[in-house]
C-alpha cells in the first residue's frame, strides 16, 4: 500500500511541476503540443514495443479491442439517452464530452508502473478500440444527432488511425506477438531506454496543459457530465473485476483503465460541432483530477 501511494504521489508532483512551471514562465502553452509530439510519436511507440515484446499473447487479450469498442459505444448511448428530452446541441456535448479514454497520455504511465507488461498490453489493445470511436465515430454519431451536415467518412477514420505512429505501434506489435517473432535485441533495448521515459513527459504535458476555469453558470453541466462519467466508470470497474471471464491480471487492468479521463480529443470535436469549448476544456480537466484519485484508490484496493 505504501509503494502505491508513494508512486501515484509522485505522478501527481510531476504533474503539478509541469503546471506551475507554466504558472511561473517556465513553460508555455505552445510547449504542450512539443511534448505531445515527442510522447505520441517517439516515447509512447518506443514504451509499446518494449512492452509488447515481453508478453506472451493470449486468444482472450484479443477480446481487449472489442471491449475498447463497447465501452465507448455506451458511453456515447449514454450521453444520448440523457438528453433526450434536450435539443441536439445538448445531446451532441454529452455524446463527446461522456465517452473516449486518454489512455496513452495518462493511463499508461500508471500501467507501467504498477500493472507490467502484461497489463501494458491489454491496456494498449484497449486503446487500440477505443482509438477507432475517438477518431470520427464518436464526432460522426455526435454530428448526426446535432443536426449537423458534416460527415467523417471510414476512409477519413482509417487515414486518422494509419497515421498514427502509437497505433501502428500497437497493430504491428500484436501481429508479431501472435506470430511469436521477436525483435533484434539491439532495437528492443534502444526501445526500453526511450520508453522508460514516457511516463515522465506524459504527466509533464499533462501539467502544462492542466487549466480550469469555473463559471458558475456552467457548474451544473460540469457536475451533470463528471457524475455520469464516474458513476459509469465505477460501475464497469466493478463489472469487469468481479465478473468479466478473463485471468485476475486482465480483470484488474480492465478495472483501472475504465476509471482513466476522457479523452483528450473532445474539446476539439466540441469545437468542431461549434459547443461550448471553454466547458469541454474544463471537463477535460477535472476528470484529470478525479481519475487520479479513482485510479490511486483502485490500486490500493486491488494491487
Amino acid at each position: 500500500m505504501t509503494a502505491v501511494l508513494i508512486k501515484a504521489a509522485s505522478f501527481i508532483l510531476i504533474i503539478a511541476i509541469g503546471y506551475l512551471m507554466k504558472r511561473r514562465g517556465f513553460f508555455h502553452a505552445n510547449d504542450f503540443y512539443l511534448i505531445s509530439r515527442i510522447v505520441l510519436k517517439i516515447t509512447l511507440p518506443a514504451a509499446i514495443v518494449s512492452n509488447f515484446s515481453k508478453v506472451t499473447m493470449e486468444p482472450a487479450m484479443l477480446l481487449m479491442c472489442a471491449i475498447g469498442l463497447f465501452c465507448n459505444i455506451l458511453m456515447v448511448a449514454v450521453g444520448y439517452l440523457i438528453n433526450l428530452k434536450g435539443t441536439g446541441a445538448e445531446k451532441a456535448f454529452d455524446m463527446i464530452n461522456l465517452s473516449g479514454y486518454n489512455i496513452g497520455n495518462f493511463t499508461i504511465p500508471f500501467v507501467q508502473s504498477f500493472l507490467g507488461p502484461v497489463g501494458f498490453a491489454v491496456t494498449s489493445l484497449f486503446d487500440a478500440g477505443n482509438a477507432v470511436m475517438c477518431t470520427g465515430i464518436t464526432f460522426t454519431a455526435a454530428s448526426s444527432a446535432a443536426g449537423d451536415k458534416k460527415k467523417v467518412t471510414l476512409s477519413v477514420i482509417l487515414k486518422k488511425l494509419v497515421s498514427s505512429l502509437p497505433f501502428d505501434a500497437y497493430i504491428i506489435m500484436t501481429i508479431l506477438a501472435i506470430l511469436n517473432i521477436r525483435l533484434p535485441a539491439l532495437f528492443l533495448s534502444m526501445a526500453d531506454t526511450i520508453g522508460a521515459s514516457n511516463a515522465f513527459l506524459a504527466l509533464l504535458m499533462i501539467g502544462i496543459g492542466f487549466e480550469i476555469n469555473l463559471d458558475k453558470k456552467r457548474m451544473a453541466e460540469l457536475s451533470k457530465v463528471m457524475l455520469v462519467r464516474y458513476v459509469c466508470a465505477v460501475l464497469m470497474a466493478i463489472g469487469f473485476y468481479f465478473a468479466a471471464p478473463f485471468s485476475e491480471e486482465i480483470k484488474r487492468t480492465l478495472a483501472i483503465v475504465v476509471l482513466g479521463p476522457i479523452s483528450s480529443v473532445s474539446p476539439a470535436f466540441t469545437g468542431e460541432l461549434n459547443g461550448d469549448v471553454e466547458l469541454a476544456s474544463t471537463i477535460n480537466s477535472m476528470s484529470i483530477i478525479i481519475s487520479v484519485v479513482a485510479i490511486t484508490v483502485a490500486l490500493l484496493v486491488l494491487m
